[in-house]
């Protein structure tokens, strides 16, 4: 028996230390399989069962036609659900878009489980954020009356 920890307060510095040593021993010994790991990931993604899912119905990457020569443009994206329709611009330089019909809205930008940015539609509807999202990412929008997440695409 260890007698410096007590366990009749599990709040105490020595219940603290010993749990941190063991998860570090966990995570060395028995650490979490990469497929085990995205399926979380995964899973998170579905936490807002409660929200539309804006479907991608333009994608300038597969939608529209190339022009010769252009280079860095900017990719254009439309996502609906139901009346809701969000335009967005991604360039190099971060994100502009529009919710119609025009309306205040919270806008996350979702990277994996975790949020990278939080943007604020006006009155219009418009946002801008200024870095570019990186990797698979998704919208969260919350108006009003609901929240919308867009289909995941890769940056």
């Amino acid at each position: 028996m260890n007698d410096h920890i007590t366990h009749d307060d599990p709040g105490s510095a020595d219940d603290a230390l010993l749990e941190e040593e063991l998860r570090q021993a966990a995570a060395i010994l028995d650490a979490v399989p990469a497929g085990l790991l995205q399926l979380a990931v995964e899973a998170y993604a579905l936490h807002d069962l409660d929200a539309r899912i804006a479907e991608l119905t333009f994608d300038s990457l597969v939608d529209a036609i190339p022009v010769r020569g252009a280079t860095d443009v900017p990719r254009m994206l439309t996502f609906q659900a139901g009346g809701l329709t969000v335009d967005v611009e991604v360039t190099r330089d971060g994100l502009m878009g529009q919710v119609l019909p025009p309306q205040p809205a919270g806008i996350e930008v979702l990277n994996g489980p975790r949020r990278t940015a939080v943007l604020t539609a006006d009155d219009l509807g418009r946002f801008t954020g200024q870095a570019p999202p990186a990797g698979p990412f998704a919208l969260r929008l919350r108006t009003d009356g609901e929240t919308v997440v867009t289909e995941w695409l890769r940056a």
